[in-house]
């Protein structure tokens, strides 16, 4: 998408998204169309609507991937046969909602009548949801949409991807090593992709103490969908949320005062 500018090539650009709004809104270049206060509504909102709309969710898995994969590639295949594995044993697929890798999840619990869900993201490129979703929800900041493939997934699965794969198999790996997510696995498909990045883990940033050796396990890689499949179904998985009393409820307040 071109920038989009006021006037001249020397006044300040509109941004694309609303995470530039924010990140840009000191520099000079940037227009600023909001308050700190109106972005932390925003937020909010954004954080808001997400809980309520998927609060009924059960198990769940997160499917990630390129949404450059076209469909009938293998890749594609194998995400589409994972996710029918995983619908069928009665988990939710949600993915981001795109093309590529995400439709193939989508399309793969659909066909197993498990909850389809994508969680869609504002981009300055047009990137649509696919037809195999059934839930959907649509988000202008990627830091709230990755609350919720967090929140309500049991695990990870990922496929070949690029940088928004990296990122989302990264910070899973991350949450998991300092312990903000406990018994959440992490399964990589596609043993020939990943082979290298796994060496260059083991050989540089083990070898050299960044990472402990024992801190790779907590990561799967395997070509098999039944293995991803099992994998999950291991996993301890989240409940539906109950609505509880009001706080001022004498039954809740007697919980916390137990804690």
């Amino acid at each position: 998408m071109p920038e989009r500018r006021l006037h001249g090539p020397n006044e300040p650009r509109l941004p694309a998204t609303l995470d530039e709004e924010i990140l840009g809104a000191e520099r000079r270049e940037i227009v600023s169309h909001y308050t700190d206060e109106d972005r932390i509504q925003r937020i909010a909102e954004e954080l808001r609507r997400g809980f309520a709309t998927l609060a009924h969710v059960g198990a769940a898995a997160s499917f990630f991937g390129s949404a450059r994969t076209p469909p009938g590639y293998p890749e594609y295949e194998l995400a589409r046969r994972c996710a029918r594995l995983v619908g069928e044993a009665g988990l939710a697929v949600i993915t981001g909602g795109g093309p590529g890798i995400m439709e193939a999840a989508n399309r793969g619990a659909k066909e197993a009548g498990a909850p389809s869900i994508g969680l869609n993201i504002e981009l300055p490129f047009e990137q649509g949801l696919n037809p195999y979703v059934d839930l959907a929800l649509h988000f202008h900041y990627f830091f709230t949409r990755k609350v919720m493939f967090v929140r309500y997934a049991s695990g990870f699965v990922v496929f070949p991807g690029g940088f928004g794969t990296l990122d989302e198999l990264f910070e899973s790996l991350t949450l998991i090593q300092t312990g903000k997510i406990r018994h959440f696995p992490v399964v990589l498909v596609g043993s020939e992709y990943w082979q290298g990045l796994v060496d260059w883990l083991r050989e540089r940033v083990v070898a050299e103490g960044k990472v402990s050796p024992h801190e790779l396990e907590i990561f799967r890689v395997t070509d098999d969908p039944l293995e991803v499949r099992d994998l999950l179904l291991a996993a301890a998985h989240r409940k539906p949320r109950v609505e509880l009393p009001a706080r001022g409820d004498g039954a809740v307040a007697r919980r916390s005062a137990a804690r």
